[in-house]
């Protein structure tokens, strides 16, 4: 995702609505509670925390992830 959208009620994965969303682990896409859980069960989620966590801790807070799996 090349330009970081703000949140319109429509998951940005699945575009069904929600009103609850957070931001993905592997891109900058605001995704709604289930895509979430579907993420958390992702075997490369563990991956994408460590790199998230690598990039704050040189001072990147805009870090844009490790990329969506295909399989997401």
């Amino acid at each position: 995702m090349k330009n970081k959208k703000e949140w319109d009620g429509f998951c940005h994965r699945c575009s069904q609505a929600s009103i609850g969303y957070t931001m993905s682990w592997f891109n900058q896409e605001l995704i709604c509670p289930d895509c979430d859980k579907k993420e958390h069960q992702h075997p490369k989620i563990e991956e994408a925390k460590g790199a998230d966590w690598e990039a704050c801790k040189q001072g990147n807070f805009n870090f844009s992830g490790i990329g969506k799996p295909h399989d997401l």
